[in-house]
């Protein structure tokens, strides 16, 4: 089992910027992907960005020159820096993670709202 908190999350303007970060705890040593997806309201849930243990990461097109994530100094944290953002970024971001053998845990999602 994986546990998160979440947090970063908020209010801000078109354009502005906002942090997320996510710290795992358990069987992090399990973990073998980190990452974020998010969900708008009546909208599926898509990738944001995730991270693999040997640094390679992939980036939902929407978000990709705007978004970055990186690992913190332990391997089981990991923060999105969202720059530029958009009113069509309001969604719940959920931080999750993939253990090598399989099977995602995800955490309780954090709201990100943009106003124009």
């Amino acid at each position: 089992q994986v546990q998160f908190v979440e947090s970063g999350g908020g209010s801000v303007q078109a354009g502005g910027s906002l942090r997320l970060s996510c710290v795992a705890s358990g069987m992090v040593d399990r973990i073998y992907v980190m990452g974020w997806y998010r969900q708008a309201p009546g909208k599926q849930l898509e990738l944001a960005a995730i991270i693999r243990k040997d640094e390679w990461i992939n980036y939902g097109d929407s978000v990709k020159g705007r978004f970055t994530i990186a690992r913190g100094d332990a391997d089981h944290t990991v923060y999105l820096q969202m720059n530029n953002l958009k009113p069509e970024d309001t969604a719940r971001y959920y931080c999750s993670a993939d253990f090598r053998e399989g099977g995602r845990y995800w955490g309780q999602g954090t709201q990100v709202s943009v106003e124009s």
